[in-house]
């Protein structure tokens, strides 16, 4: 299937490891001009070159913090000096700490909502613009099952990562009469330090072993299994291309299955 991608320019953060990498290499596979943001320049040098070569993509890596507005501005600064534009944003963030309510005091909230709900307003404050020149955009917000089955200990992501929703439903009917969508992708139980994070919290919480949460975790994903951060990226890719320039204001889950609601 032709998508269309090859010319286009994405920026996607968060993407030296885990889901945001797998999202990096998938649209550099498929054509894309790549711009990747992280904070540890070491690694995100590492995955800039190894992308490059293994899809001759162009590139572009900037070392930076999205929980810091300055940081964003440089980002996106960089990435137009570099490129001209930004057709595709796949905003996301490392997950804010796990924990019940008590263990959360309101400078922590404030750090989660500068992480994980300020850096996509404001990424996506950075490049819509253009967007809205060119008529033609893809904005993606990587969130969490959580928001539509919460998880226990994960209330700063599943409250936050709600607001992310809401904001990317909002903006989808404000834009998208002028070629621009907006969606959010839920990654389930994926093969990623979080998973691990969230299953060692879970034992100490319960008193049990890590390999009793990770088989409980199995027994109530249908497809028996955890995903790969490339199954996610596939969805990203779909909903960046010009074959989904019809499906906006939506939220995917790829969780094989573990979300129990009917819609």
């Amino acid at each position: 299937m032709e998508l269309g991608l090859s010319g286009k320019v994405a920026l996607v953060s968060a993407a030296s490891k885990g889901l945001g990498r797998a999202i990096a290499e998938a649209l550099a596979a498929e054509g894309a001009s790549l711009a990747i943001c992280a904070r540890g320049e070491g690694a995100l040098s590492a995955t800039r070159d190894a992308i490059a070569r293994a899809t001759t993509a162009p590139v572009h890596a900037v070392a930076g913090d999205v929980s810091r507005l300055e940081d964003i501005q440089r980002i996106v600064r960089s990435t137009l000096d570099r490129f001209g534009r930004v057709d595709v944003l796949v905003t996301n963030a490392g997950g804010p700490p796990v924990g019940p309510f008590e263990t959360h005091d309101w400078a922590t909230w404030q750090r989660a909502v500068e992480l994980t709900l300020r850096s996509a307003v404001e990424m996506t404050r950075a490049v819509l613009p253009g967007m809205r020149e060119r008529h033609w955009g893809r904005v993606i917000h990587v969130t969490s099952l959580a928001v539509k089955q919460p998880i226990d200990g994960l209330m700063l992501s599943t409250s936050v990562r709600a607001a992310v929703t809401g904001f990317s439903r909002t903006l989808a009917n404000e834009v998208a009469s002028e070629g621009i969508t907006v969606n959010t992708i839920l990654p389930g139980f994926m093969n990623t330090e979080r998973v691990v994070e969230l299953n060692e919290a879970i034992a100490k919480r319960e008193g049990i072993s890590v390999p009793d949460v990770e088989r409980r975790v199995l027994a109530q994903i249908p497809t028996r299994r955890i995903g790969e951060p490339s199954e996610l990226a596939s969805l990203a890719v779909f909903l960046a291309s010009d074959r989904a320039a019809y499906i906006t204001g939506q939220s995917i889950a790829v969780d094989g299955g573990w979300i129990r609601g009917v819609m």
